[in-house]
């Protein structure tokens, strides 16, 4: 016996999952060592103004926008 479905309309008001790297990753994109973002984020708390967030498995992941702001020779907000 098949089931009718109901045809509904998609709901596009869910909040946008923002891109995130992986410090390997965003270390890669600016040209750098990974430990050189690890030291920054250790001594100063931020690396040219970008600040990780630290996730559930106690990695750091950096906004990509932020980081991609950065390799454009933008300032990071």
């Amino acid at each position: 016996m098949q089931t009718a479905t109901i045809p509904s309309t998609w709901r596009n008001d869910a909040p946008l999952v923002s891109r995130t790297y992986s410090t390997e990753q965003a270390a890669a994109a600016l040209h750098i060592k990974s430990q050189t973002l690890r030291a920054a984020v250790c001594r100063d708390g931020h690396y040219f103004g970008v600040r990780p967030q630290k996730a559930r498995n106690r990695f750091l992941v950096w906004d990509a926008a932020a980081v991609d702001a950065l390799v454009n020779g933008e300032v990071a907000q």
